[in-house]
């Protein structure tokens, strides 16, 4: 049974995509793009937001920086005043370099959790009155926050990274909880390792790794079936749920083999 109500057709649905400058955000608004979605990209890099609405005829391109609270209820307000309604938020931004504590980097450390987190409640004071508005009227509403498998337990070299995810899976969980019984769509996305500017700074072997489009793909299929959870690759996902359950000194044993580190 679905958790959701399926999303099954996207003809001029209004989707902001907040982090669609590159990699799975911008691979996600193509992707709805095509399927006749009317599609808003934010991110920082105006360049790379221009050059998808060049490419992508009825797309709007509106540059922000996610950690600034007042770009994001401003942003939000002018897509409501041009098209009416949001009819799925997704928040995409994310920022991630390798740490390990042996070289602890604070002022990394709170870059993560600006962008990755509080750049996320940015989002949520921006559209969440809209999107409860809508549902209460009867009409769609939808909001999605990307995460990670990073957020299931701790991994190698994600010291900075996989905390700012687990609290994402947590607040989408809690936002479930809340927003349902309203008629809010809520669902939260972990990926395992994808081919993006972010994934390109990694120096081991990603396993299972997939390109952006086909991350897409299943983002958007998961959304079709009404899912809360989208996670993929489906059997290198579920490998890593099934090891998250184990017990510590197990988890961290399997890892440490599994990674050499």
């Amino acid at each position: 049974m679905p958790l959701n109500p399926p999303i099954t057709d996207w003809t001029r649905q209004v989707v902001w995509l907040v982090g669609a400058s590159s990699g799975i955000g911008r691979a996600t608004a193509a992707h709805l793009d095509a399927l006749g979605a009317r599609v808003v990209v934010s991110a920082r890099n105006a360049a790379a937001l221009d050059a998808f609405a060049a490419q992508h005829a009825g797309s709007l391109a509106i540059a922000l920086d996610a950690t600034d609270r007042d770009a994001m209820r401003t942003v939000a307000a002018r897509i409501v005043e041009q098209h009416g309604r949001i009819d799925l938020a997704m928040y995409c931004a994310g920022h991630y370099k390798p740490m390990r504590a042996t070289a602890f980097d604070l002022d990394d450390a709170l870059r993560h959790q600006q962008v990755n987190y509080v750049g996320a409640l940015h989002l949520l004071d921006a559209v969440l009155p809209q999107l409860i508005r809508q549902a209460g009227a009867g009409q769609p509403a939808h909001l999605s926050l990307v995460s990670s498998v990073a957020g299931y337990r701790g991994l190698p070299k994600s010291l900075a990274y996989g905390p700012t995810k687990a609290a994402l899976i947590n607040l989408a969980e809690t936002l479930y909880l809340d927003l349902h019984p309203l008629g809010v769509g809520v669902s939260v996305i972990n990926p395992g390792f994808v081919d993006t500017p972010l994934t390109a700074q990694n120096e081991f072997r990603m396993p299972a790794l997939i390109g952006s489009d086909e991350a897409a793909r299943q983002i958007v299929a998961g959304w079709q079936k009404g899912r809360f959870e989208i996670h993929f690759p489906k059997r290198f996902t579920h490998a890593l749920k099934a090891l998250s359950v184990l017990s510590d000194g197990l988890y961290f044993a399997a890892i440490r083999r599994a990674t050499g580190l």
